[in-house]
């Protein structure tokens, strides 16, 4: 290979951000819909989240940029790199994002992160005659292309490239996914797309052990906004003029592929890129682990089963069997100690347990350590008698693109003797195929938006992103921006 050429990975990246043209009328309605779901996370992680806050705002506090990013639901004016980091934090924190799974899983919407804070603060630059733009319209027309782009990136990659076996974490991903499309908003050159993508590969991934066992710690709640950072790290750098390196995936010994891939093995891609990925997303309708979402509406579905017996979950359950697929329990099987919320909300025994004591899902507030489930000795015995089995079928099911099932089945057994049969959910809400899914999305949004925004305000935010069209980025976000003393 001649030195100056990319990796072919790194080509096709770039070749389709600047060249694939959206023709999907269902890829550009998913991508409104993933737009305002993701601004309700952020909006009600502002709102909720003391722990979050903390983390949020300048590095030098009373810091105003001029003409920076506006962080929404804050009065903040930021840096694109801190701003990218503070936002996709806000998106990922309270685990309510959208998700996709395969091989490997991740949460799509993490990259609006990079994407907006870079396009509203191009946006404010040009308008205050700082710079001339050079990349497409910072239009809102303009962020859902990028949107989709980087869904497509980002999951096409997950489908089938497992990088927790070597043990790194998927928002490698999210730093792959927002530096390309990132470079196009900035208006980089394909080539010097090409060259950014490469640090990614460089940079490689954080260890994903803060999502594990007695590790499991807040870091994975601002893992993405740390990849939304590097992302724009990498664009405005290669911005700057500095190089890449073309054979990153592939130079023998060095390279990303033998030094911790898979013994060599290439990247496998089971698509062509297209806009795949944002039609065919999962949107979280509560704040549980996505795997095991399906569990909890099984266990609400057996509830009023126990209590048409005059039975109480606390006092009669003997054993409850969970029947689910690989990954679900790979990720968030989980016996002993929960040490914080972030252990909590990923252990698929604790949310079923708080869903069968608590009557319906469980809130973000289910987790924290003041929670009253948190030292509940009932979760704890619900916990120790729940038992989580693998299913090869359910399994086959979640890994076919055709079928792309999130499946578990519940049953529970009673100290008196009998069973109540398995409920299997392959459907939860906010999947694609769940009739209700986007009804249950609108009213997710109007919930997560009213913490800090009247009912007109909310309606002149969704007509803004039905519309899209010309509206300026910088437009739409100081709708979502709030003073100092609101």
């Amino acid at each position: 290979m001649n030195p100056t050429e990319y990796d072919q990975v790194i080509v096709d990246i770039a070749h389709y951000v600047y060249h694939y043209e959206i023709k999907s009328q269902k890829a550009w309605d998913q991508a409104r819909i993933a737009l305002l779901d993701a601004i309700g996370c952020v909006i009600q992680t502002a709102a909720t989240s003391a722990d979050c806050k903390d983390l949020l705002g300048p590095v030098s506090p009373g810091t105003v940029v001029p003409y920076g990013f506006k962080l929404p639901g804050t009065c903040y004016q930021l840096d694109p790199v801190k701003g990218a980091y503070d936002l996709g934090t806000m998106v990922r924190y309270l685990d309510h994002n959208d998700t996709l799974a395969g091989a490997d899983w991740g949460h799509p919407s993490d990259n609006l992160g990079a994407i907006i804070a870079v396009g509203d603060w191009l946006c404010r630059n040009e308008e205050g005659g700082l710079i001339v733009h050079t990349g497409p319209p910072l239009t809102l027309q303009t962020l859902l292309i990028a949107l989709i782009k980087a869904y497509e990136v980002q999951g096409l990659f997950l489908l089938r490239n497992a990088f927790n076996a070597v043990g790194l974490d998927h928002t490698i991903l999210v730093k792959l996914a927002s530096t390309a499309v990132t470079s196009w908003i900035l208006g980089l050159s394909e080539e010097q797309c090409k060259a950014a993508i490469s640090h990614v590969w460089m940079d490689a991934s954080p260890l994903r052990v803060y999502r594990s066992g007695s590790n499991t710690i807040p870091r994975k709640g601002w893992a993405a906004g740390d990849a939304c950072m590097r992302a724009v790290q990498f664009a405005l750098v290669t911005k700057k003029g500095q190089p890449g390196a073309p054979t990153v995936l592939t130079q023998p010994r060095w390279g990303f592929y033998t030094t911790v891939w898979r013994g060599g093995s290439e990247f496998e891609l089971p698509l062509d890129y297209g806009s795949w990925v944002v039609e065919h997303v999962f949107f979280k309708v509560i704040p549980v682990a996505g795997h095991g979402i399906s569990a909890v509406e099984a266990a609400l579905i057996q509830l009023p089963r126990l209590q048409a017996k005059g039975m109480t979950p606390e006092q009669h359950i003997h054993r409850i069997r969970i029947r689910t697929c690989a990954a679900a329990k790979l990720i968030i099987d989980k016996a002993g100690t929960l040490r914080n919320a972030a252990d909590r909300d990923h252990c698929m025994q604790y949310v079923v347990s708080v869903a069968l004591l608590k009557g319906s899902f469980p809130e973000h507030t289910d987790y924290s350590d003041t929670s009253p489930y948190a030292t509940s000795p009932a979760i704890e015995r619900l916990r120790s008698i729940t038992e989580i089995t693998v299913d090869d079928g359910l399994t086959r099911d979640y890994m076919d693109l055709e079928k792309r099932s999130m499946p578990s089945g519940v049953t529970i057994e009673l100290m008196n003797g009998e069973v109540l049969p398995e409920v299997l959910v392959e459907y939860p809400a906010g999947h694609p195929r769940h009739d209700q899914t986007p009804d249950i999305l609108r009213r997710k949004f109007h919930r997560n938006m009213s913490l800090m925004f009247s009912g007109p305000e909310i309606e002149t935010i969704e007509r803004q992103v039905a519309d899209a069209g010309d509206a300026r980025i910088s437009g739409f976000i100081d709708l979502l921006s709030r003073n100092c003393s609101t």
